[in-house]
């Protein structure tokens, strides 16, 4: 049977299952310590939910304790799972090189399959939430999002042969993200009001079976067979030796102004990325607490706003990316997060808080732009080194950030649960100043990018 190269609905439908799955297994942790917290069943009706706003109410206090609870619980919870993840994620993508990169998708979706079928179980037995830790762990050891991104972006840089297209087509694949992601937001709440928690997280069990049949079935390889039947089976400790061995020989190798581009755009993505995943993750907590006290129709609502940046963000990308150097695009998305975090400190209204939506329409450019940067520095056989490494920083740095916002959130939400999203602009600073070195000394992308190794060796010897 002839098998596709098209990834993008395995992209798709992968997005969607877990973004269904992540708000509601917040919100079920939530409920649960509330439930524990009170020893009573949690309140809901077709408004808000119950949430007390008279700050010397005995409930106002257990109700800000919930928050803190909720908050650390869910940040040891990611912690657990990035552990694991950031090994299998650079091993398996770093290797797609020469071993396909469908191993990449299917694993992680293998992976994500196990999670929702053991939060079914939980939910339905009313299972103690402490077994959420071993299904974390055992979602990072088949690698988790990181590694699913990682091949997925690696595959679509594959089918790029015009390197003037790799923007475009990785922005696509960001467009899918925030897409899907916002369409599952959108309607968590009416999965979650309508069937509950348990049939939901069967609902998204399913999807993943969709997608592993997909991938093993009838998704071709960008990596030939032949290629693959040439490689020696290897023990898993020579794995791990080539795979280190291919990321130094990719800094190495590299001449000089080419390996500290790649480093300092390295460092651009992992602190941007630092700062929007950890002010974007409290919005859940944020919005349950009061004064804006929304049940899980309006934080599906507020999810679902996402897929207006998202398109925004990609039409953003498209349109400059005709007109200005990608260093240019980059600084418009960072301004445009900051505009918006900064508005959501400042949110005490339901109308607010979804219009701080409008100055963030540009926030996302600056991620899939920085990609597609990196993949254009590096050489054909180097896709996989340099997706690994993305891969690796979105696990620590997603862990490290989560952790340290859910913690700043949980010490500061009693007297201002703001502050965290206002840490959250100020640290912008770091890739708006690594910005500014690039272009303070010419070394923008692009200008490097389209040049063979041949061309920056020649500028190297030129410089000394």
């Amino acid at each position: 049977m002839r098998k596709v190269l098209f990834v993008e609905p395995v992209i798709f439908i992968y997005i969607f299952a877990s973004s269904l799955t992540r708000p509601l297994a917040q919100q079920f942790i939530y409920r649960r310590l509330w439930e524990e917290e009170y020893n009573s069943t949690f309140i809901s009706n077709s408004n808000v939910t119950y949430c007390e706003q008279n700050k010397s109410s005995p409930t106002y206090i257990k109700q800000k304790e919930v928050q803190e609870q909720a908050s650390v619980f869910t940040m040891q919870l990611d912690l657990t799972g990035a552990i694991p993840s950031l090994i299998v994620a650079f091993v398996i993508v770093a290797n797609g090189d020469r071993q396909g990169r469908k191993r990449s998708l299917v694993l992680p979706s293998i992976g994500a399959l196990i999670a929702d079928t053991c939060l079914t179980v939980i939910s339905y037995f009313n299972l103690s939430l402490s077994l959420l830790f071993a299904v974390a762990f055992i979602t990072g050891l088949f690698g988790s999002m990181a590694t699913f991104l990682g091949g997925g972006f690696a595959f679509i840089a594959d089918l790029c042969h015009d390197e003037k297209q790799k923007t475009t087509r990785i922005a696509v694949v960001d467009l899918i993200f925030g897409v899907v992601s916002g369409l599952a937001g959108l309607s968590s709440g009416y999965f979650l009001r309508e069937i509950g928690f348990t049939w939901t997280f069967v609902t998204s069990s399913l999807l993943h079976v969709i997608n592993i049949i997909y991938i093993v079935f009838f998704l071709g390889d960008t990596v030939s067979l032949s290629e693959r039947q040439h490689e020696a089976p290897v023990s898993f400790k020579e794995l791990l030796r080539e795979t280190f061995s291919g990321v130094y020989l990719l800094f190495k190798t590299a001449p000089y102004k080419k390996r500290i581009l790649i480093i300092m755009l390295l460092l651009t993505f992992m602190s941007y990325l630092f700062t929007v995943t950890g002010g974007s993750s409290l919005f859940t907590l944020y919005e349950l607490d009061e004064p804006l006290c929304w049940n899980e129709v309006y934080i599906g609502y507020g999810a679902a706003a996402s897929t207006s940046i998202s398109l925004t963000s990609f039409l953003g990308v498209y349109l400059f990316s005709k007109y200005l150097k990608d260093i240019y695009i980059i600084f418009i998305g960072i301004f445009s997060y900051i505009g918006g975090i900064v508005m959501a400190a400042f949110a005490k209204t339901t109308l607010l808080m979804f219009l701080v939506r409008v100055p963030a329409l540009l926030c996302f450019m600056p991620l899939p732009v920085l990609r597609s940067m990196l993949s254009k520095v590096v050489l054909a056989g180097e896709q996989g080194a340099v997706f690994a490494c993305v891969a690796c920083l979105e696990v620590v740095t997603g862990a490290i950030s989560l952790s340290v916002f859910n913690i700043i959130y949980a010490a500061t939400v009693a007297w201002f649960s703001g502050f965290s999203f206002l840490l959250s602009a100020g640290l912008c600073l770091i890739p708006l100043a690594v910005l500014c070195w690039l272009l303070c000394t010419s070394w923008h992308g692009e200008d490097l990018a389209l040049l063979t190794p041949e061309e920056v060796s020649s500028l190297d010897s030129v410089d000394s």
